[in-house]
């Protein structure tokens, strides 16, 4: 077990594999951003291992890829450009591990699993996988493959074989790792639910009049009635549904104001919005960073996870949750975990459904407000990040003890040493 002799717990070196454009204020990114701070605050000591590009988070140890200077644009999802960018993450992955000694591979996404088992058989250190969301999902739902493609199988091959590396899956629902018990055993799966902030993510994080402020910078008018969504814009987070959805409820709604914040492809739903006849009833904000977030969000009066996907989480909501929001999602196993019975469900797929949702909660603002502090005060409860990384420990301790009761790995823990991550 980590705890030393005295019955304190032992600082760990854990490295993080992020093949990812980190940090771009967006889903994982998030969760690796507060996994990271929240091992820290305990004493632990963590690099991240992650592509070229994306920004520096002050206070956290990044390492980054070789430059490529040709590709600066984040990536997001599926992308062949990902291939030489592995590689690349690969060797500056090695370098780290070799240098900074870890006693734990910590690995996102399949490909940081990828590179992690290799480290992991190197330095005979436990790699765990956190796992986002199925790779060949995510594949079809960025259309970056077809289902009737012949490439298909073979990366569902390759996917469950990388399911099988790590010493131990962590899953962000509960409901992914019950997908995973078709193919993995249970001892190999642990749950560890994406958290939040809520002493920033909480109603009052706005003044009267930095809200005023904000709303006429962002061309709301007075007396809306604010629908807010903030994540990444594309078919598969069902922004195009959310937009038709739009027309709807702005029929209805006279004084509905849509406040749709992400990326990318603004100027397309921006495109998509003047068609349906919205210009006057939406704002695409575009990116907002990260430490922002509880801003735009405290502007809202009931917010929206339109996500299409059935294999990912759908960590926006608990942002949603801690702001004190109504949420109108789709009645999916990964939401009903997340909101339990205080979600408002949509017909999944089902844009006037939806549409119908979020009317029904500015028609019964009063009940919405009511849902919202419930919502609320089940997240200050239950759902942040001090009591979640508790259980990521705990995860951590059982990967270590498994480790060190096999002679085979003549397992060591290795000294923390500030020095040794100098470069």
């Amino acid at each position: 077990m980590n705890p030393d002799l005295t019955g304190e717990r032992r600082p760990l070196r854990i490295l993080m594999i992020a093949p990812t454009s980190y940090f771009a204020d967006y889903g994982c990114h998030v969760r690796i951003l507060e996994e990271v701070r929240a091992l820290t605050r305990h004493g632990h000591q963590v690099i991240v291992c992650t592509y070229h590009n994306g920004n520096d988070i002050a206070g956290m140890i990044i390492h980054r890829s070789i430059d490529v200077p040709w590709r600066k644009r984040v990536i997001v999802g599926s992308s062949r450009h990902k291939l030489y960018l592995d590689a690349a993450l690969s060797v500056t992955a090695l370098r780290t591990a070799l240098k900074f000694k870890p006693d734990i591979i910590h690995a996102h996404l399949h490909e940081g699993a990828l590179i992690g088992s290799t480290l992991a058989r190197v330095l005979r250190r436990p790699l765990v996988f956190d796992y986002q969301g199925s790779l060949t999902e995510e594949m079809l739902d960025h259309g970056f493959v077809k289902r009737d493609g012949a490439l298909l199988p073979w990366l569902r091959r390759l996917e469950r074989r990388i399911n099988r590396l790590p010493q131990m899956i962590i899953t962000s629902s509960d409901n992914a790792r019950q997908r995973l018990t078709r193919t993995r055993p249970p001892g190999k799966l642990s749950t560890v639910l994406d958290a939040v902030d809520t002493e920033r993510f909480a109603p009052d994080a706005l003044t009267p009049d930095e809200r005023t402020a904000l709303r006429h910078r962002l061309g709301i008018p007075d007396q809306s009635q604010v629908i807010v969504y903030l994540g990444l814009l594309a078919p598969y987070q069902g922004s195009d549904l959310l937009l038709r959805a739009a027309r709807t409820i702005a029929n209805a709604k006279p004084n509905a104001f849509f406040l749709l914040m992400g990326f990318p492809g603004v100027e397309q739903y921006q495109r998509q919005a003047e068609q349906l006849g919205l210009s006057e009833r939406i704002s695409f904000p575009g990116r907002i960073p990260y430490p922002e977030a509880h801003r735009y969000l405290a502007l809202g009066d009931v917010a929206v996870a339109p996500k299409m996907s059935l294999t990912e989480g759908n960590g926006k909501i608990y942002n949603y949750m801690a702001m004190g929001l109504p949420v109108v999602a789709f009645d999916a196993d990964a939401n009903r975990e997340i909101l339990g019975d205080l979600g408002i469900y949509a017909r999944h797929g089902d844009e006037a459904d939806f549409a119908a949702k979020v009317i029904d909660v500015l028609n019964n603002a009063e009940r919405g407000r009511a849902l919202g502090a419930e919502l609320r005060a089940h997240a200050v409860e239950a759902l942040s990040w001090n009591a979640r990384v508790h259980e990521l420990l705990a995860v951590y301790d059982r990967v270590l003890a498994r480790r060190s009761a096999d002679p085979t790995t003549q397992f060591a823990p290795s000294p923390v040493s500030r020095t040794s991550t100098d470069d």
